[in-house]
């Protein structure tokens, strides 16, 4: 029997789980709603669903992964009593894995060309909105990056777990924070910033409250919704990582330090956007847009704008490929785990499957721009639909209730599993919230997610 990889350090093990759950989300989404609702105001209530809705579900993951030494391709058959079902989820996990490389690749791939088009001065001459226009409607530009962006993934992953995704996610993360560093301390000391400031850091409850109690809230569905999918949770991609770990240290002081860094970098990335933004008059706008057509007109309009340009756009493709490496290797340790392969076959067959997956969304943008779904939108919005709104919550729920479940692993394994070594242990007074009140959490968030959809569709 082939013995299992490990991680060479802690640090390794925390830096590609925060890597897998530092995605382009963190930068931008969460200065924008963080803006919108009140500034440190929705920090705060961030801060506060993070803790008593995201890390509990990635506990959990750890300690699923990390008693059963498999991804989930195996995990829950060990794990669960004779009889039951539940790795069957072990398809819906591997499926997720699948479906969010399908369009995050594509937008990996957007990132790395972003690098070059601001080396090579491209927004000196032409608009942003023209230059992320011509990107998307050209299919053979959005199909080479992303094939650019699969191929750097899986390369990564082919060295190993020590030689390949650890020590170049460390490097890759070092670089991210270090860039940051840099853009944060460019961004905060341009005239003008100290409004930005003001509007990203000064609490202002009464954002929460313009509009009565639905504003309100609005605020506290943001907060859980950006402190629920900000992790990655409930497609097994952070099982894995427990897998890979030993049983010295306690898993929740483990789930907080890679808290911490997540909500680290989503909060840096608002010091880079808002005080740019603001001293230049630029309205920071909602999601691709911002990235791709705001910030480069705010870094045409400062000296050195090349420069910023490059070290942003490399900050965010680092951004994108933690994550890819680190879903990658979930999908080649359950082809390992589940039909005994070598890596090297793992790595060519998902290459393969990736690569063709994900053209779909590559083409959206062109040659198959008419497909779409009303009250969705593109093929991109449709796959990111499914795994957002659809597997996340489910495949959290399934842990909750495996973890909690005496039909399932049962709380007590699991609280053993969690609060073996050293460090904070779980908290075993939280059994009854986490049984009654969680899930409810999480079923209000699956709601949430189609209510929009449902108005659109029945034309209210």
């Amino acid at each position: 029997m082939q013995q299992r990889e490990k991680f060479a350090s802690r640090l390794g093990f925390i830096l590609i789980s925060a890597g897998c759950a530092i995605g382009l989300g963190n930068v931008w989404r969460f200065p924008y709603i963080t803006g919108k609702y009140g500034g440190a105001a929705f920090v705060i209530l961030y801060l506060l669903f993070l803790v008593i809705l995201g890390l509990p579900v990635m506990v959990m993951e750890f300690a699923v992964g990390r008693a059963s030494q498999k991804s989930c391709a195996k995990s829950f058959e060990i794990l669960e009593p004779k009889g039951s079902k539940w790795h069957w989820y072990s398809w819906l996990g591997f499926g997720g894995c699948y479906l969010l490389m399908m369009f995050y690749t594509t937008v990996g791939g957007w990132m790395i060309s972003y690098i070059i088009k601001s080396a090579q001065g491209a927004f000196d001459t032409t608009a942003p909105d023209v230059v992320f226009a011509n990107m998307l409607a050209n299919p053979v530009e959005q199909v080479g990056w992303m094939l650019v962006t699969v191929v750097l993934g899986f390369l990564v992953c082919s060295l190993g777990l020590q030689k390949g995704v650890e020590r170049i996610t460390k490097v890759m993360m070092s670089c991210l924070f270090l860039i940051m560093i840099v853009l944060c301390i460019r961004s905060v000391t341009l005239d003008g910033a100290v409004e930005g400031l003001k509007f990203y850091l000064v609490p202002d409850f009464g954002k929460m409250f313009e509009n009565g109690w639905a504003s309100f809230g609005e605020a506290v569905y943001a907060a859980m919704g950006q402190s629920f999918f900000t992790l990655s949770l409930g497609i097994s991609a952070m099982a894995i990582f427990g897998s890979y770990i030993g049983k010295e240290r306690r898993l929740l002081g483990e789930a907080l330090n890679i808290g911490v860094l997540d909500t680290l970098v989503a909060l840096m990335a608002g010091l880079i956007i808002f005080p740019a933004c603001f001293a230049f008059g630029v309205n920071p706008g909602e999601g691709p847009g911002l990235v791709f057509v705001t910030l480069p007109s705010v870094f045409n309009q400062m000296w050195g704008s090349r420069l910023w340009g490059v070290l942003f756009f490399l900050f965010m493709s680092f951004a994108a490929l933690s994550t890819v490496i680190a879903v990658f290797e979930n999908l080649i340790s359950f082809c390992m785990d589940k039909w005994g392969w070598e890596r090297k076959k793992a790595v060519i067959v998902n290459g393969i499957a990736v690569a063709i997956l994900s053209l779909p969304c590559a083409l959206g943008f062109n040659v198959w721009s008419s497909v779409t779904l009303p009250g969705i939108g593109d093929i991109q919005t449709i796959e990111d639909f499914i795994i957002s709104n659809n597997i996340l919550p489910i495949g959290s729920l399934i842990y909750l209730l495996f973890c909690l479940s005496k039909r399932g692993w049962g709380w007590e394994n699991f609280i053993a599993e969690a609060d073996t070594g050293r460090g904070l242990k779980f908290p075993k007074w939280s059994r009854l919230y986490l049984k009654y009140v969680l899930p409810l959490l999480i079923l209000i968030i699956f709601i949430m997610g189609y209510l929009p959809k449902f108005q659109t569709w029945l034309g209210l």
